[in-house]
């Protein structure tokens, strides 16, 4: 669990929206990675994405992030152009590969998290040390600051490029997939941050395979090449909608915890050949509150062969 530590909140004088799609197309060349699409994304919220391998979610958030332009309707974020706002916007993306040798430490990843804050010439301030050592503090890895990302475990530098996320001055955080494949203490220290931010002010948009997860947001959107639907996780994720997104005619209407396995990549019009999905809530452990972080997919989805 992260140590607590002071920290400026984001802005609050937003009119609760944080962005809003109308009649939305994005495209990667001749591809349509979601057709057309209107929703909105509250501010100072958690909000889900969620959807099978390839239905657009980790797109949604590279045009949220002013990556990747509109092919035709509109998306505005902030009440602004994404490329205008980019600044204020902090986006965490699921894996970034180093090179074996390269010689940066954890401190000075995180510390890369300033750039936009700083300028071309403009140097570190104690505003901008402060804000470094802070996110180091809240993710746990202060004792980790002069080691090579390359010594790490995943957990770990997961761990650091969320740090360098929450360094940047922001009021968006864009996580993409920030719990997959992570121990259970880096997804624990991630979680308390994804809802830790959104009690600061910020608003939090991430996307996952994961339906307890999406179950804990204050929001979700649900994706198969558009968005299917769009609200509070009571309203979004029913039966009938994750139906249409997964298109599992076979789910049960208690819905297991993981309803898409990363390792098997979704078939046109349902699960791959062979592939059966079977709830197994009834099997697990009874409890109250969030399911843990971090726990495996092959523990909420039974893959059996015919």
């Amino acid at each position: 669990m992260s140590t607590p530590v002071h920290e400026p909140s984001c802005r609050r004088d937003l009119d609760g929206v944080v962005a809003t799609a109308h009649r939305l197309v994005l495209r990667y060349g001749d591809h349509t990675a979601m057709d057309t699409s209107t929703f909105v994304i509250p501010t100072h919220a958690v909000t889900a994405v969620i959807g099978p391998n390839g239905s657009g979610k980790s797109t949604v958030l590279n045009a949220l992030a002013g990556l990747v332009e509109p092919a035709s309707g509109t998306l505005q974020v902030l009440g602004s152009d994404p490329a205008d706002v980019r600044r204020r916007v902090s986006y965490v993306l699921q894996s970034v590969t180093v090179a074996a040798g390269t010689p940066i430490t954890v401190a000075e990843t995180v510390g890369m998290g300033r750039y936009p804050n700083l300028g071309l010439w403009r140097r570190r301030s104690d505003t901008d040390r402060h804000r470094v050592r802070t996110a180091m503090e809240r993710l746990a890895i202060t004792g980790l600051e002069h080691k090579h990302l390359t010594e790490l475990s995943g957990g770990q530098r997961q761990r650091v490029y969320v740090a360098q996320g929450i360094a940047q001055g922001h009021e968006v955080l864009l996580l993409d997939e920030p719990l997959t494949g992570l121990d259970l203490v880096s997804a624990r220290t991630i979680d308390d941050i994804i809802h830790s931010e959104r009690d600061r002010g910020c608003s939090v948009i991430l996307t996952t395979h994961d339906l307890e997860e999406a179950r804990a947001a204050d929001h979700v959107l649900l994706m198969n090449g558009r968005v299917v639907a769009s609200g509070p996780p009571e309203e979004v994720l029913t039966l009938a909608n994750l139906e249409s997104a997964y298109g599992l005619g076979a789910i049960h209407k208690t819905v297991g915890a993981f309803v898409d396995d990363p390792a098997h990549p979704r078939e046109p019009g349902g699960p791959p050949e062979g592939l059966e999905l079977q709830d197994r809530s009834s099997q697990r452990p009874s409890g109250k509150g969030r399911r843990e972080p971090g726990q495996d997919a092959a523990h909420d989805v039974e893959h059996r062969d015919r």
